[in-house]
């Protein structure tokens, strides 16, 4: 047994099972697999960062269906699961980014400025074609294209986006957003909104001097100038 509330513990059943110099080797001792059990961001201070790594014969996954225990008397509108589950590629809709927006969820209100939301977009046609604009009001938007990459059209000059990159929309700007034809005719992509304050580069401290990254890593607009009949 071991005591102390909120203390740093190892143990282990087998001698030489932990590892000394690494907490996640690619190869375990005993072909052990490592788990991490993590309740806070690894980028939080050390002092709030809460975390245990665990090393077992089989993934955590590998567990026969949960069974319903008993009904509990709550009013709930929808049946969460305890089942390992992932989305399948969402269908492409007919339309430009506006037409192909849908929700995924919500947690907070947007009138509070407390919470977020994740969507996700899909789009066929462009934007400035049908001469359609948004405004993003309700919080921040951060952008990850999934397939293909995008044309942004900002009130500040217009932004290039490819997979494997992110793109930050303040609260109150106007965006009309382009797909950039690679013979595919579509792109698709996920967006978190976030309702209270804005993004903002996690600190440094837990992770070194030369993790994430750093300011310049961000490209903004430059002015230019429009064809107002276009657009």
């Amino acid at each position: 047994m071991l005591s102390g509330f909120g203390n740093h513990f190892e143990s282990e059943s087998i001698e030489g099972a932990l590892p000394r110099l690494q907490n996640n080797p690619q190869k375990c001792q005993f072909e052990l697999i490592a788990e991490q059990l993590s309740g806070s961001a690894f980028t939080a201070p050390r002092a709030s960062n809460l975390r245990s790594w665990l090393y077992r014969r089989h993934p955590s996954v590998r567990h026969s269906p949960f069974k319903l225990f008993r009904e509990f008397d709550v009013d709930a509108k929808f049946v969460t699961t305890p089942e390992q589950m992932r989305w399948s590629p969402f269908k492409i809709k007919e339309g430009d980014f506006i037409d192909g927006l849908r929700t995924l969820g919500t947690a907070g209100d947007p009138m509070t400025k407390n919470g977020l939301s994740i969507h996700i977009y899909s789009m066929t046609r462009n934007m400035t074609d049908q001469k359609r604009a948004l405004q993003v009001s309700d919080g921040d938007w951060l952008i990850v294209p999934q397939l293909g990459s995008l044309k942004v059209v900002t009130e500040f000059g217009t932004l290039l986006v490819d997979p494997e990159e992110i793109l930050i929309v303040p609260r109150g700007i106007k965006i009309s957003v382009d797909f950039v034809d690679d013979g595919s005719g579509s792109c698709r992509g996920y967006i978190l909104e976030v309702f209270n304050g804005h993004f903002e580069l996690p600190d440094l401290g837990p992770i070194g001097a030369n993790g994430l990254a750093n300011p310049h890593h961000f490209l903004y607009p430059e002015a230019q100038e429009f064809d107002v009949h276009k657009y």
